[in-house]
């Protein structure tokens, strides 16, 4: 089968389905422009999606890699993780070649975006599927006249087994604030992190990728514009207030995340880019 683009509905609502090469295939939400699905040659899920996901736009949808923009979590005035998760995208250009699969999804604002943050601006999410690669590309254009700042992120969920098991690798010798614990600034001694209670670390300037791993399940992440990584899982008290996840959904899944924590200025006229790359090793 060729690499090729669908048109589909997916949990009931609109969506593109790439399918590429391998058998590897990724779904991308119009609500939220939000990837939602990323399944490797190997019939692997290899992000979380919550079983009590919302989808009717009343709230973010839960796991997948949620555009959260032009504010990252509450530092600002705006709704926590900004506006455009629960906008939606319109359906840009779409090309396909033997290797791949490319879609890329568009929001500009309008009267109701401009109610919260008074700025004109346009964003396109390019997402391009390979064998056992997934990209990730938020382009940023100030369509304004005068300059704007944000924050924002790529707030990647990864399906695991059991988190318990995974180790994280290329965290070392970084300074992360501790959101978990008081935000205290604390600097990454350890070669790998493991994930033993709640953890909420925002790691600043990383310039390595990271490597996931669990037994045979390896899964490698790198950033590009975004210069912060944030690791996230609310572990079993807080997971349990949160009505969109199931009681043991903490287990499965770990945020490792492409962040801008620090405000982005971009002039009038001009664009930002930031990239966020998967790849099964």
């Amino acid at each position: 089968m060729k690499p090729s683009i669908e048109e589909i509905e997916f949990h009931g609502i609109a969506a593109l389905r790439l399918n590429g090469p391998r058998g590897a295939s990724a779904v991308v939400s119009k609500l939220g422009g939000q990837v939602l699905s990323w399944i490797t040659p190997d019939g692997r899920e290899r992000l979380f999606l919550s079983d009590k996901a919302v989808f009717d736009g009343s709230v973010a949808i839960r796991g997948g890699i949620p555009v959260c923009w032009p504010q990252f979590a509450e530092l600002g005035d705006l709704p926590k993780h900004g506006f455009v998760r629960t906008r939606t995208w319109q359906a840009g250009a779409q090309r396909c070649g033997d290797d791949y699969a490319l879609a890329t999804l568009e929001l500009s604002d309008d009267e109701a975006t401009r109610t919260l943050w008074p700025h004109s601006f346009h964003l396109e999410l390019t997402v391009m599927l390979e064998a056992d690669r997934l990209d990730l590309e938020l382009s940023v254009t100030n369509t304004g006249g005068a300059e704007f700042a944000f924050t924002g992120a790529l707030h990647t969920y990864l399906r695991v087994v059991q988190v318990e098991d995974v180790t994280l690798e290329g965290l070392y010798g970084h300074d992360y604030r501790d959101a978990a614990n008081g935000d205290v600034v604390i600097r990454d001694t350890g070669t790998h992190i493991a994930v033993e209670a709640e953890m909420d670390r925002v790691y600043r300037q990383v310039r390595r990728p990271q490597l996931l791993q669990a037994g045979n399940l390896s899964l490698a992440t790198q950033s590009q514009g975004f210069h912060d990584v944030v690791v996230w899982n609310p572990w079993v008290d807080k997971c349990a207030t949160m009505a969109d996840m199931p009681a043991d959904g903490w287990r499965h899944m770990l945020c490792v995340e492409a962040v801008a924590e620090q405000p982005v200025v971009v002039p009038a006229g001009e664009e930002w880019y930031g990239r966020q790359t998967l790849v099964a090793v």
